[in-house]
């Protein structure tokens, strides 16, 4: 009889913050196997604590001499980048200069994420799996040197490129590397840090996976109920917060060339409030506001009163789309400008997705004004797939499977 495998270690350094795919994909994996650990350094949020509390074991503390000291030294550097960045915030300073906080994070991030390692081999060494779920794009073998222990991570982003004095330190711990798989959502993400380390082995693999769990007809009433909006009329949700790559101009003037009325359901963190009082002035939008972040109930809520989910980004932005991946699991239709080539071609043809160019706000305008005269098709159960999104049980077998690989290659 084989042994009964080790338990999931799941990393989450950003489970404190308010609702998201990231939070939501922790609960998901963490509730296929309840003999997980979930390793969350600053908490977890209101939204995911129950979710997570009633189905695993979960640690927000450093669990061994090494990691006590690993989470101090990412603290202090957290205080310090903090206190650059305001010392720093004018542009008179030289570019290299005002970067400096930013490198500073990165050694912070480093070292937070080296601290949880030592912690999971404190607590877990007959682990399955060990993945930090959201990692930093730099120093990962530093990271894995520090921590001492293989492991995946999940890169999702290229925020900032190390500078000099961490190239240094990255090239001092490159032979973690070895030690490490890196993870990524997409392909563009992919093809962002790899030329920067070359010798990291990494695979594309999407984050987000399917919970099942669809909008029920119920829902879709009860929800429209709430927000007060005609059964006859049509309804578009705005999810996430108004960061750099969405592309909120462009909404805003499409919704200013609107020929029929539309309810506009926003939700997220941070908004602009001159831009929804705007919004709120045009003739043809009914605003609703649910200022984030939400708790899950709350951002299903808002899903299930809409008719379509609308995500617009700017040209260029590879990075995984949780809305996107949103819209596939619980069956909303989705309007998407066609901001990503490989997010373009994995939707093209698919009836329940309707895709404009990206930073055009007239196509945009026509595209929500059709919603008025077709009824959008809701996606089938299964349009994860057309995403690459798996189900929670298959994605954890796959970071065994994964993880696996990697032990037997570091003997």
């Amino acid at each position: 009889m084989n042994p009964a495998p080790g338990p999931l270690v799941l990393i989450e350094p950003y489970a404190h913050q308010g609702g998201g795919h990231h939070q939501r994909t922790l609960a998901a994996l963490a509730s296929v196997r309840p003999d997980s650990l979930v390793i969350a350094p600053g908490g977890l949020s209101e939204d995911l604590g129950p979710l997570v509390w009633s189905s695993t074991r979960v640690t927000i503390g450093p669990a061994g001499p090494a990691a006590k000291i690993l989470l101090a030294a990412a603290r202090a550097s957290a205080r310090v980048s903090a206190a650059g960045r305001q010392v720093l915030a004018s542009r008179r300073w030289p570019p290299t200069v005002r970067r400096f906080p930013h490198q500073v994070t990165l050694l912070a991030r480093c070292l937070t994420e080296a601290a949880c390692l030592r912690t999971s081999h404190h607590l877990a060494p007959g682990a399955a799996t060990v993945v930090i779920l959201t990692a930093s794009e730099a120093l990962h073998g530093a990271a894995a040197l520090l921590g001492g222990t293989p492991h995946l991570r999940f890169v999702h982003e290229v925020v900032t490129t190390e500078d000099l004095p961490v190239r240094w330190l990255g090239r001092i711990a490159r032979r973690g590397e070895k030690r490490v798989i890196a993870l990524y959502p997409t392909t563009a993400v992919r093809d962002q840090v790899a030329p920067a380390f070359p010798r990291l082995r990494g695979e594309v693999r999407a984050f987000a996976v399917d919970d099942g769990r669809r909008l029920t007809d119920a829902e879709r009433e009860g929800a429209r109920a709430a927000f007060t909006i005609p059964a006859d009329a049509k309804a578009l949700c705005v999810v996430g917060g108004w960061w750099p790559y969405k592309d909120i101009a462009t909404i805003d003037a499409a919704l200013a060339r609107l020929t029929e009325p539309l309810h506009v359901l926003v939700c997220g963190a941070p908004l602009d409030d001159a831009t929804l009082t705007r919004w709120h002035q045009l003739p043809n939008v009914h605003l609703h506001t649910v200022p984030g972040p939400v708790a899950d109930q709350v951002l299903r809520l808002v899903y299930a009163a809409a008719d379509a989910a609308l995500v617009a980004r700017k040209p260029g932005v590879g990075k995984e789309s949780g809305l996107v991946m949103d819209a596939a699991s619980l069956a909303v239709p989705l309007i998407v400008s066609a901001h990503d080539p490989e997010l373009v071609a994995r939707l093209t043809g698919e009836p329940w997705a309707q895709l404009f160019p990206a930073g055009d706000p007239n196509a945009l305008a026509k595209a929500l004004d059709k919603l008025a005269a077709e009824p959008p098709v809701r996606p089938g159960p299964s349009a994860p797939e057309a995403l690459d999104m798996h189900a929670a049980a298959d994605q954890a077998a796959f970071l065994t499977d994964a993880y696996t690989r990697l032990t037997k290659e570091c003997r």
